[in-house]
């Protein structure tokens, strides 16, 4: 569950698929992590800079060769993509072969175990580097009780009307606002990439059905230590037809005081697959509103008490007029937090916290 990453330089491989939608793992220790990324390695976009990508990250290089990255000085090499089915790519194996022989650890979120692997285990053992397998869970996880619930800090989970919508990013940038105010927060992290960025948690995606809830538990609990805010890193999406298990079993084994809801403005059908999920529509804000709300009713009363929009693919004018009519539509503060700051979701969930702390647990 805990994994020690803060020492290492990487060289982020996102062959073929660097871009903003594309290369969530990359993206994100670009915006996290910006320190420690050496270059991110994509020879379809070999000789730019991840700003010119992406928009945002500055003037990190773009490579083509694990050869020229190992130039740049790197101390491990990061998995920044996750390909179709999350298994290896056969191509990618004389890749991972150089960069163990140059000395890098490989740190991977892939489903499939890279330290699994008889060849690339034996080459890392005789060079004296380590393989990090971010999305193997723990082999002693329970069943969920509902010990979640009690705990006296107060629990946000964040939501989303799809998969890859920016709920680990908004639960990243509403913990800096509440930093900056004072408050104790742990983040608990349920996905390959918060694991990298924070150093601990669990891949639920990689935990056998019944004991995701007993996972999102245990995250809960630990995060609760010491802190009076936990917010937990939300999965997938009640209505998506590849990963709403994921995420059910995360909202009961969490069981949050209060939820944020992720949502793009843009976005008409479920991500993911091509045009798989092209046939159907995602709800509307209000609709998800309702659906995320009934399906924890039964196990305690939680409401969403804010919404994050991602609208990088608006100007300013329609991202904020979008912003001003989700708002009035639903009553709830509405931002986009990589945009325009978190404070106003930072705002609400303090607010909740302090109720919390006046009442009694459910």
């Amino acid at each position: 569950m805990t994994h020690d990453l803060s020492t290492y330089r990487y060289v982020v491989v996102a062959e073929g698929q660097f871009g903003p939608l594309t290369s969530k793992t990359a993206n994100s220790a670009v915006r996290f992590i910006p320190d420690r990324v050496v270059c991110v390695l994509d020879s379809t976009h070999a000789g730019r800079t991840v700003q010119d990508v992406l928009g945002f990250g500055g003037a990190t290089p773009v490579v083509g060769t694990i050869e020229e990255a190992l130039r740049m000085g790197p101390t491990a090499l990061l998995v920044g993509i996750a390909p179709q089915g999350g298994g290896l790519p056969e191509a990618w194996r004389p890749m991972l072969r150089t960069a163990i022989a140059g000395g890098l650890h490989v740190v991977s979120g892939l489903h499939v175990h890279l330290g699994d692997d008889a060849e690339l285990a034996r080459l890392a053992a005789e060079r004296g580097v380590r393989i990090h397998d971010l999305r193997k869970p723990p082999a002693d996880l329970p069943v969920s009780q509902g010990k979640a619930r009690l705990i006296d800090a107060y629990s946000v989970l964040t939501v989303g009307t799809d998969c890859n919508i920016g709920k680990m990013t908004a639960g990243l940038r509403i913990r800096d606002a509440l930093t900056e105010r004072g408050v104790k927060v742990g983040f608990a992290a349920t996905g390959q990439t918060g694991i990298l960025i924070e150093g601990w948690g669990i891949a639920v995606d990689a935990v056998v059905a019944d004991f995701i809830g007993g996972a999102a538990e245990r995250l809960v609990l630990r995060a609760a230590e010491g802190n009076d805010v936990v917010l937990v890193e939300g999965q997938g999406s009640l209505v998506h037809p590849g990963y709403s298990g994921v995420t059910l079993g995360l909202l009961h084994g969490s069981m949050p005081d209060a939820m944020i809801l992720c949502h793009q403005p843009t976005r008409q059908c479920p991500y993911g697959g091509g045009n798989a999920y092209s046939w159907m529509p995602l709800p509307s804000v209000e609709q998800m509103i309702a659906l995320c709300e009934s399906a924890i009713a039964p196990l305690r009363p939680s409401k969403v008490i804010g919404i994050s929009l991602v609208t990088f693919d608006m100007d300013e004018s329609a991202a904020r007029d979008e912003i001003a009519r989700i708002a009035d539509l639903t009553g709830l503060p509405v931002t986009d937090p990589v945009r325009f700051g978190a404070d106003v979701l930072a705002e609400a969930i303090q607010r909740g916290a302090e109720g919390k702390g006046e009442g009694v647990k459910g």
